[in-house]
């Protein structure tokens, strides 16, 4: 998501390469290109021309400070005032007495609300509050059915009537229910409808009516492009929505969405769908998304990542065991999976400041079976080869191709990555710090020149 924009922004601003004031005509300049960089991320027209509006007020004959280029400080502008298009992040209105409070999940058919709603209840469960799922679309063919496997897969209690009671209707027993199993959290797992049908736009208002929900968040595909405009606005209208939730912006969308829904309704964006697995859900952060859209990285959502994957005490073994050489094939496959877990390569390297651009250098399908590869490699191998690699022969070697589906010359470059970087690691604890050998796991040694 936001790639072409990011990409786009980027060639703008690099090309600003003059010292001294920004002229009209260079920030004329600019702004087209802007203007044209936003329209193609599929940006509604009037929120495009109220941005570019604002940052040409701005960036006329501004003075560029001591430590900026003119492009930087265009950067700088354009940053604020995207944080200022995004808005402030907001949190779930969980306040008041009266348990336990109700967030209803709208949108269309094809949204990923169902998804949405097991991963909402998971991230309440992990930050102590005891969330209950109730499955109210009964139109779409077995909604209900992958609620009930949602729930019990992620271990979140869950009220479910098949479909043929009234939404309105299992959406206040599902609550009497929550209420009696001492429930924190209900979350409403409405069914898909477009904003523009009257007969199931008044049934969410019959819902809203009878249980009178704390929240009602608005689920939209990041994919939708100019649509989401009308989308958001219809649900707005007929329901009053106090939040939206992005899905789906680990895929191709060119990240419109995101902006239009935002500056049309000022309903604020609470949490994106990162990915398909339960736990690609987080909150959203204005400044953060800011930052990637405009190549600058997003390195507290890197730490964040990281943390949620290492412990401290974790980390403090892992480097004990690097500076006394005790690190084994077992503990490079333990760390493989916890980066995997982490995202995609390409989604961490567009959260190190400067290295979005080189994303389309790197093929992530590669890597992954490059990876699988490595851990196929692994597992194949018993506790006392993983722990002491000395011991593979020849035939050892062969039976552990065998066992992984590869070739023995694979074994062979795994093994000599491995001794690389114990090699790397020796040096380093000698004070030096060479040459990083090898390059990712599981990628082929270069080649030696022909002499």
């Amino acid at each position: 998501m936001f790639q072409q924009l990011t990409d786009r922004l980027q060639g703008i601003f690099d090309g600003l390469g003059r010292v001294g004031k920004l002229t009209e005509k260079d920030v004329d300049a600019a702004m087209r290109e802007v203007r044209m960089a936003l329209l193609e991320a599929d940006v509604a027209l009037p929120v495009v021309k109220d941005f570019v509006r604002r940052v040409k007020e701005r960036a006329v004959g501004a003075d560029v400070a001591k430590s900026l280029r003119p492009g930087q400080q265009v950067v700088k502008i354009v940053h604020e005032e995207m944080l200022a298009t995004l808005g402030e992040g907001a949190k779930l209105n969980l306040s008041g007495g009266q348990k336990p409070h109700v967030i209803m999940l709208v949108g269309l058919q094809g949204s990923g609300k169902t998804t949405t709603g097991a991963k909402l209840a998971l991230m309440l469960r992990r930050d102590g509050r005891q969330p209950f799922l109730v499955a109210a679309d009964t139109y779409r063919p077995a909604a209900v059915d992958q609620l009930v496997t949602l729930a019990k897969q992620i271990q979140v209690d869950f009220h479910e009537e098949g479909t043929t009671a009234k939404p309105p209707e299992i959406c206040e027993r599902g609550i009497q229910q929550a209420r009696a199993k001492n429930a924190a959290v209900v979350i409403l797992d409405t069914a898909g409808r477009l904003q523009i049908d009257e007969t199931l736009m008044t049934e969410l208002e019959e819902i809203k009516r009878r249980t009178k929900p704390n929240e009602i968040l608005l689920v939209a595909d990041s994919m939708t492009g100019q649509e989401a405009v009308n989308i958001a606005q219809g649900f707005n209208e007929r329901l009053g929505i106090t939040g939206l939730i992005l899905t789906k912006i680990d895929g191709d969308s060119r990240g419109g969405a995101a902006l239009s829904m935002r500056a049309v309704t000022g309903v604020p964006i609470k949490f994106l769908g990162t990915s398909e697995k339960l736990d690609g859900f987080e909150p959203f952060y204005p400044d953060r998304l800011a930052q990637r859209i405009l190549g600058m990285g997003d390195v507290l959502t890197l730490i964040e990542k990281a943390e949620a994957e290492y412990d401290e005490a974790e980390a403090l073994k892992l480097q004990k065991k690097l500076m006394e050489n005790q690190f084994t094939l077992q503990d490079f496959l333990d760390q493989l999976r916890k980066i995997r877990r982490m995202g995609s390569f390409v989604q961490l390297l567009d959260m190190i400041p400067g290295m979005s651009r080189f994303r389309d250098q790197i093929d992530q399908d590669q890597v992954e079976k490059r990876i699988r590869r490595v851990e196929a490699i692994i597992n194949s191998m018993t506790t006392a080869e993983r722990t002491n690699p000395k011991v593979l022969n020849a035939s050892r070697r062969k039976r552990i191709a065998k066992g992984s589906g590869v070739e023995v010359r694979d074994v062979n470059d795994v093994l000599k990555q491995f001794n690389e970087m114990q090699t790397l690691m020796g040096q380093m604890r000698k004070g030096r710090l060479p040459g990083l050998p090898g390059g990712m796991p599981g990628a082929q040694p270069p080649r030696r020149p022909p002499r």
